[in-house]
């Protein structure tokens, strides 16, 4: 009886093993025919899944005979869905192309450099911040930029006044002089009208920010040896947009912004306005502002007119005008009860137009032609002493742009001219200046194949008084798989001289003698930098990107602020140079509607002076970035923020402590309108707290360098209305 069972069971074995089959399928990038690993394949009616691995080949066992229906996912791909026979009717084997999205989720073109292509398509290295992560910031600071760089790796804005605010930026550990900052491609933030100029612009009316770190004076010319960064407004659409914001601080603060946007036909507006202020606030009760009184009103419409399928205009006013107050607390709630204190007035006025008209002349070839008119007065104030000034800047371009579809080329020429006169108050020198230069350049990027896509440019520079400058610049993008990528860039860059530099910004520019060109040279740099970016799906829910770039960069003949025996200060350029290399690693993981991003900065910025080699003060060493994001789709957003600064070198030879930041923000989110609140630096960290900010009398104070926050713990809610 025990050999009729073996039988059976032995015949019952073969039957089903002669029913099952195994089904291998390759995956595979229809562009660029390389295996895809993390595809997630799914046979619907019996809900089996199997991935692809690092060879693109899904295997699925034991399948009875019959057709089945599959479905193939990968994020940032096309769903495909493809019907198998099993077994095979062929012996070749089963090969899935899949189509990237990448083009339709990169819908954000990157203007700074200057062709139309996406971000994901571009050699140069660009990074940007736009949609929701722009909302998201500015909750946290919706009266300025400041907050919104800040937190990027490898950027950090500097303090240059304890009193009155004053901030510039600094891109991978270098002064902010060297940072070009643009609204919508036009350099209305440079020179004289630098000074406030972050904590002077709402982004409330802005489509993106675009970041690009490393030398890009072959395309903007002077100042953006550091990097640039690229203010990008709204556009009108079809669809009416009007949005209004209002914002609440502990600090006594209050922040009323407005946009408007529609396009009518051939006519399109938009129109931005916001109102800005905040009570004197001193949270270390020692009689001096951590955050001024002051206030603000920006006003900037703009027209736009589509005369025909082909030609386009628009026409824009930037409007800011502000006076700001910092200092004695007790003086600026009563000044005629405290007449000797301290204190540091500013009064500015910004004016600005930008002008531009674009033709196509058919679907590869264009020409545009911009134009701005920029003019800056900033009045300021303290004991014994008044600065007085007004800049009146203008930049013209003429550019030509042939877009094949391997190759692009773009090439122009423009004229930049910058005039500042001063009041002469008393006997000192006036520092006075008329500054010239005249550009051309062109630019080439090319697939030259699937993997590879190069760019080059090469722009030619004559300032006036300084001579002529030559900066080529090439990057190259090599997509070395569907998830890894990587880009390498440099270039040379230049700087013209000038006294408007965090240095003197700090001195109010007091005893600084003005720029000559037969003692200044222009300061002139090389740099280059190299990313790997890699994404990948961990598991269906998990995602990873890493993104690892290494940097350097070096100015050669720096100017620096040097005291002379007469207690008047000069800017020389030093025999010598300025270093800064280094890392930046970005992580990003998300994990349903869960993000966390992980930044980390290690900055080595070094000046050397007649073979004397120090530190560049003022530069974080070591920066940690930490921000968790839960967000609810139209509902909710929460987020969680830590920041570390390692102990900075200081102008005066001591070194300042390292600190966190953290804080907290939530938005509840319905159709038409949000709430939120942010918690920033509940931790109430500020430089106050490690010590005096000042030696000397309060009368008379002499300042230290701001190297940690001053307003410390600040909440700050509002609302926002989208109609």
């Amino acid at each position: 009886m025990f050999k009729y069972i073996l039988l059976f069971v032995a015949i019952a074995t073969i039957g089903t093993a002669q029913a099952q089959h195994s089904l291998k399928i390759n995956i595979k990038d229809s562009d660029t025919n390389l295996p895809l690993n993390a595809v997630t394949a799914t046979i619907q009616a019996q809900s089996l899944t199997a991935y692809s691995n690092d060879e693109g080949v899904i295997s699925f066992e034991n399948l009875a005979e019959g057709v089945y229906a599959l479905s193939f996912q990968l994020e940032g791909y096309e769903l495909e869905n493809k019907t198998i026979q099993v077994p095979l009717i062929t012996a070749a084997d089963v090969i899935i192309y899949m189509k990237s999205n990448a083009e339709e989720m990169d819908e954000i073109v990157i203007t700074a450099t200057r062709g139309t292509r996406t971000i994901s398509n571009i050699p140069t290295r660009v990074e940007f911040i736009a949609g929701e992560e722009l909302e998201e910031k500015a909750n946290m600071k919706p009266g300025d930029i400041r907050m919104m760089l800040n937190e990027s790796t490898g950027i950090q804005t500097q303090q240059t006044s304890a009193t009155s605010g004053n901030s510039s930026i600094r891109i991978q550990g270098l002064d902010g002089r060297y940072t070009q900052i643009l609204k919508d491609g036009f350099p209305v933030y440079s020179g004289a009208s630098s000074g406030l100029g972050l904590l002077q612009t709402p982004p409330l009316d802005l489509k993106q920010v675009e970041i690009i770190k490393g030398s890009a004076s072959t395309l903007y010319g002077g100042g953006a040896i550091a990097g640039l960064v690229n203010l990008v407004s709204k556009t009108p659409t079809e669809e009416r947009e009007l949005r209004f914001l209002l914002n609440g601080t502990s600090a006594g603060g209050l922040d009323i912004n407005g946009f408007y946007g529609q396009r009518f036909g051939k006519v399109g507006l938009t129109v931005f306005a916001s109102h800005d202020r905040n009570a004197a606030y001193d949270p270390a009760d020692n009689k001096l502002t951590a955050i001024p009184k002051f206030e603000r009103y920006n006003f900037n419409p703009k027209l736009f007119l589509y005369l025909n399928d082909k030609t386009e205009l628009n026409f824009g006013v930037n409007t800011v005008f502000e006076d700001r107050i910092g200092g004695n607390i007790d003086y600026i709630k009563n000044r005629s009860d405290f007449p000797d204190s301290y204190f540091e007035k500013n009064k500015t006025q910004r004016v600005s137009t930008q002008f531009t008209l674009s033709h196509k002349f058919n679907d590869r070839e264009s020409i545009t032609v911009k134009n701005s008119i920029n003019n800056f007065s900033r009045v300021i104030t303290i004991p014994d002493y008044l600065f007085d000034g007004v800049q009146t800047s203008t930049f013209s371009e003429f550019t030509y742009a042939n877009n094949g579809e391997i190759s692009q080329w773009v090439a122009g020429a423009n004229l930049y001219t910058d005039e500042f006169k001063e009041k002469n108050n008393n006997t000192f020198p006036v520092r006075d200046y008329n500054q010239i230069t005249y550009g051309a350049f062109v630019q080439n990027t090319v697939k030259a194949t699937d993997w590879l896509d190069l760019e080059a440019g090469l722009r030619g520079d004559y300032v006036h008084e300084y001579g002529f400058s030559l900066l080529p610049r090439a990057s190259a993008l090599f997509r070395i798989s569907p998830k890894l990528s990587s880009r390498l860039g440099g270039g040379l860059g230049y700087k013209t001289p000038t006294i408007f530099t965090e240095e003197s910004e700090s001195m109010q520019y007091q005893n600084v003698l003005p720029i000559n060109s037969d003692t200044n040279k222009l300061e002139k740099s090389y740099g280059f930098n190299f990313d790997l970016n890699y994404k990948t799906h961990l598991t269906d829910a998990l995602s990873l990107s890493v993104n690892q770039l290494f940097f350097y960069t070096k100015v050669n003949d720096p100017l620096i602020l040097t005291p002379l025996a007469n207690d008047t200060f000069q800017f020389l350029n030093i025999d010598g140079n300025l270093n800064t290399k280094g890392t930046e690693t970005n992580l990003k993981f998300s994990y349903e509607d869960f993000k966390l991003f992980i930044g980390y900065t290690y900055t080595d910025a070094t000046v050397e002076n007649n073979g004397n080699k120090s530190r560049n003060p003022l530069t974080a060493k070591h920066r940690l970035n930490n921000v968790l994001m839960y967000e609810v789709e139209d509902k909710w957003k929460v987020g969680l923020e830590a920041y570390y600064y390692s102990p900075q070198q200081l102008t005066d030879g001591t070194t300042g402590r390292d600190y966190w930041i953290f804080g907290v923000m939530i938005e509840k989110l319905w159709e038409n309108f949000s709430i939120y609140a942010n918690f920033e630096n509940f931790t109430d960290t500020r430089q106050t707290r490690f010590g005096s900010i000042y030696t000397g009398t309060l009368s008379k104070p002499v300042f230290k360098d701001i190297f940690a926050p001053l307003d410390g713990f600040v909440v700050n809610a509002g609302i926002k209305v989208k109609l």
